[in-house]
């Protein structure tokens, strides 16, 4: 990323008069903004390690703060349309009005004290800019009116909320704990993952409503009071391991369903084409799996009718699971990894290689797999190779979502053959 980026830099030239003055024409400015918007595209299709002392890695960090603040004070001026109904109840907007001032503080310097020592001022110059068009914008200040609800909406809060935390969170444990030091954090084809990370999270409406009716419509006539209300007289642990537990066993028999039947595998290979492991990698999933797999695996929570602060506990163990299980980390739980799926028993489902094929189905607990023979049996402690058997999957979102239906493989394929 370093060496892209620094011929980047030498990429830019100041048109000039013959008399040495810089020619501030309307043409120049344009061949400016050209040049400018050029190195940004470069910077967002690169990969690798970025070299420190350049203020590369300090103007990628304000670039990216102060760009979530900017999506963070559009959502504040139109809350209707860019957040989330569920998410809205749960975040206080006065710490999110601080989170804001803060990022837009930090940004700000860090662009500011680039632009001054002369490190990579194009991208301090973009960072500030955008901090800049976010104060002027309103900023943290920008006053939330009431407005209606039910109107159709993007998930742009959850997308912002969700990366930042995520980031801070999962890099510093990558980093504290990690499986493979020498990957960086833009590792290769990290643009697809974060693609997909974005569309998955600005559809969140579009999947709940999706996700809502298809369990209301095909398991309403399954609700019993009786049964419900056994289930949430039982103590708070108790009820938390049978929702974790029950989804679990249909998570295990969707996923395997998934690789045994070649069609279902077509949909499926998109999560597994990522050949490198960090925690933007479980991010790639095919829309039509998502919505598929949530439908099934709340069916019997919607049935059994757990309480909603058993549900909220779930979430929050799914959502860090989902992530954590595909870090670059490498942690030891000793007899605690027979019964409770770690990254290193999850790393085995996502290799290529012979003995992982079609093995580690679990999502929560792993003695499901122990107990229904699907436990990878290796000679060593880490798969060698990620990625789909063949590496006919194409790169990019688009082509990902469109894979399933243009693929010309033999459907009658074994998922043994096809990876």
């Amino acid at each position: 990323m370093a060496s892209i980026l620094q011929s980047a830099d030498s990429s830019l030239h100041r048109p000039k008069l013959q008399n040495g003055e810089e020619c501030f024409s309307s043409t120049a400015i344009m061949g400016k903004q050209t040049a400018l918007l050029e190195k940004l595209n470069r910077l967002s299709e690169s990969h690798g390690e970025i070299s420190a002392g350049s203020g590369m890695l300090t103007g990628v960090i304000a670039l990216c703060l102060s760009f979530l603040c900017f999506l963070g004070v559009l959502a504040f001026h139109f809350p209707e349309y860019l957040t989330t109904p569920e998410l809205r109840k749960a975040y206080n907007v006065d710490v999110l009005r601080g989170v804001m001032l803060g990022a837009m503080v930090i940004a700000g310097a860090l662009s500011l004290a680039n632009i001054v020592f002369g490190r990579a001022r194009w991208l301090a110059a973009t960072a500030f800019g955008f901090v800049a068009l976010t104060a002027v914008l309103g900023g943290h200040t920008v006053p939330v009116k009431d407005f209606p609800d039910g109107t159709p909406y993007v998930g742009l809060d959850w997308f912002v909320l969700d990366l930042l935390g995520s980031t801070l969170i999962f890099v510093f444990i990558e980093k504290l704990f990690a499986l493979k030091r020498a990957q960086p954090v833009f590792r290769s084809e990290w643009q697809t993952d974060f693609h997909h990370f974005l569309v998955n999270h600005l559809l969140v409406g579009f999947i709940l409503l999706a996700t809502n009716k298809l369990v209301h419509a095909g398991f309403g006539w399954a609700l019993s009071d009786t049964l419900q209300s056994a289930i949430r007289s039982l103590p708070f642990v108790a009820e938390l391991f049978l929702i974790v537990l029950v989804a679990d066993l249909v998570q295990y028999w969707t996923h395997r369903a998934y690789h045994e039947v070649p069609f279902l595998w077509r949909f499926h290979a998109v999560h597994h084409s990522a050949k490198c492991m960090d925690w933007l990698a479980g991010s790639r999933q095919h829309v039509l799996e998502v919505i598929a797999t949530r439908t099934l695996v709340l069916a019997p929570i919607f049935v059994l009718g757990f309480s909603k602060e058993v549900i909220d506990a779930y979430i929050i163990i799914v959502g860090f699971q989902a992530v954590f299980n595909h870090a670059n980390v490498s942690v030891k739980l000793g007899p605690l990894s027979y019964l409770i799926v770690t990254p290193n028993f999850h790393h085995w489902h996502h290799s290529q290689d012979r003995e992982a094929l079609d093995r580690n189905y679990a999502a929560h607990f792993a003695f499901l797999d122990y107990l229904f023979g699907t436990a990878v049996k290796a000679d060593r402690a880490w798969p060698d190779h990620y990625g789909v058997k063949g590496d006919y999957m194409p790169n990019g979102f688009v082509k990902q979502q469109a894979f399933p239906f243009l693929w010309k493989g033999e459907t009658s394929t074994t998922p043994d053959q096809i990876g």
